[in-house]
């Protein structure tokens, strides 16, 4: 978890790949279905395209088919999911139903300014005229207002991992593999 532009997608990866874990994202995952056109992809798509949220049902929906999948036995790393209480639950449900669970959360920390001025440079280099400076800061509004009972129940229930998303890459995954390292040891789990 973290604001737009704390990095989530790019840590993802990394982190994915060093426990050898697919990395699941609810916005690739309705990005594919739109580009091929499947039922849902057009779903979503005149969602989105009326300035929609696409709605939990959909997006649990997609989550638990993709949980289904055999690459997910050994574990999987979600990235843009869940993002309302309403899926939280969903997800807490399934894993439990599944034999599941979760082991942690990590939620990546970066200076409010930081990041718009990170989004600035990034809607700059992409040409996103869109990403104006105050669309910026509401979505980054939205996003703390939507996410802080996120990071409550996540952190009641002992699995919330916090990492300072400021720095490069490679210092961020550094303290993100160190942190899940020894969260690991501490529970007795292989990291």
């Amino acid at each position: 978890m973290g604001a737009p532009g704390a990095g989530k997608g790019t840590q993802a990866t990394g982190l994915a790949a060093r426990y050898g874990v697919p990395a699941i994202s609810t916005g690739d995952i309705f990005r594919a279905n739109i580009k091929g056109q499947t039922p849902l992809g057009l779903k979503v798509k005149a969602i989105i395209d009326a300035g929609e949220y696409v709605p939990d049902e959909i997006t649990e929906e997609i989550v638990a088919d993709r949980l289904q999948q055999d690459d997910c036995q050994p574990g999987f790393l979600l990235d843009g999911f869940p993002r309302t209480l309403h899926q939280v639950h969903f997800l807490d449900e399934y894993l439990a139903s599944h034999g599941g669970g979760l082991d942690a959360v990590v939620s990546l920390h970066v200076d409010p300014e930081a990041l718009v001025a990170r989004l600035l440079d990034r809607a700059l280099k992409e040409g996103r005229a869109d990403d104006n400076e105050d669309t910026i800061r509401r979505r980054m509004e939205v996003y703390a207002g939507q996410t802080a009972p996120l990071l409550m129940h996540y952190e009641a229930q002992g699995l919330l991992v916090e990492i300072d998303g400021t720095g490069t890459v490679e210092e961020v995954q550094r303290r993100m593999f160190e942190a899940l390292d020894a969260r690991a040891a501490a529970v007795g789990r292989p990291a």
